[in-house]
């Protein structure tokens, strides 16, 4: 009885120490009697007791492990620190298992060869400016030689770099002197841009005045033509109403000399406008031509009259003869 119990027990034993539990985004390599037999995936698993061991336990996340400092000569034989942190993940359990004794090991060695092999290509003041396209090299290069391991690297970040007091008071001063340089650059590019704007403006405003001028000069012109035409129809106006003015009174002298005493009023007015002519000979002339009656004023109104009565009887017989 006590037989039956021990057997019991110990195929108990046995029984369940040959079941494995895997844990999710985990793999365990099996090797059996010391060779590699299959892979465990995540569950329930069976393994024969004493035959079948669990050699590796490998973790498939993403994994960060940190690149200790190092040293490295850049492209213009500068002497820089740096240190970084590389993200890794295995994708080949098997690979990662006996390709490499200690991947992590091997890795940040690979990182840290990798690192100095491509600061060297590049000189100091792009180690700062082409940190991306640094990081995207050094990821490249370590995918290339790790591809054997089972492991691939995600990505690679340089968290600080570091270099001598005398390179990094080199810097500042020069950061300095090129600061100044483009502030002088862009003042003087300021002064430039303000005498073109200023020489600009005056063009513009001679260029306003001479338009200005132009149209002052063609507005005069227009109104002198205007103010020339209508002072010409002004006088033509002018003309006309004299000349009707004056036709007017032709026919009303005409009319006033058809009546019966008319002879004696035109006789009257010929003699005031004969003595009113000799009254103001004078004065457009300094030569004067006088009559030599001309202290009888009674015949010089007797001449005039018998002007008047001369024309008055030549005038019927011309219409006569007509």
């Amino acid at each position: 009885m006590l037989l039956i119990i021990f057997a019991l027990i110990v195929t108990f034993v046995l029984f369940s120490k040959g079941f494995r539990i895997v844990p999710q985004q985990e793999v365990w390599i099996v090797q059996r009697l010391g060779k590699f037999n299959r892979r465990l995936e995540p569950g329930l698993n069976w393994t024969i007791p004493f035959v079948d061991e669990v050699a590796y336990r490998h973790s498939l996340k993403e994994e960060a492990i940190d690149v200790p400092e190092q040293m490295a000569i850049t492209q213009d034989n500068v002497s820089v620190v740096l240190d970084g942190i590389v993200y890794v993940k295995i994708v080949d359990p098997s690979a990662a298992s006996y390709g490499v004794k200690n991947p992590v090991y091997a890795l940040t060695q690979l990182v840290q060869t990798t690192m100095r092999s491509e600061i060297g290509k590049i000189p100091l003041d792009k180690t700062f400016e082409e940190r991306e396209s640094l990081n995207a090299q050094i990821v490249e290069a370590i995918n290339e030689a790790a591809v054997s391991w089972g492991i691939r690297c995600l990505r690679y970040e340089i968290r600080d770099i570091k270099m001598p007091a005398e390179i990094s008071k080199a810097m500042e001063l020069q950061m300095t002197a090129e600061r100044q340089k483009r502030a002088r650059i862009l003042e003087s590019e300021g002064l430039r841009q303000a005498h073109i704007n200023e020489s600009e403006g005056q063009r513009q405003s001679q260029i306003n005045i001479a338009e200005g001028m132009r149209e002052k000069t063609v507005l005069e012109s227009e109104g002198a033509r205007i103010a020339r035409s209508n002072l010409a129809k002004g006088e033509a106006e002018a003309i006309f109403a004299l000349a009707e003015a004056a036709a007017l009174g032709i026919e009303r002298v005409a009319s006033a000399l058809s009546h019966e005493s008319a002879d004696k009023a035109a006789s009257l007015q010929i003699a005031e406008k004969y003595v009113e002519a000799f009254r103001h000979l004078a004065k457009e002339t300094n030569t004067v031509i006088l009559p030599s009656n001309l202290q009888h004023p009674g015949s010089m109104v007797a001449e005039a009259m018998s002007i008047y009565d001369a024309v008055k009887r030549k005038q019927p017989s011309q219409l006569a003869g007509k």
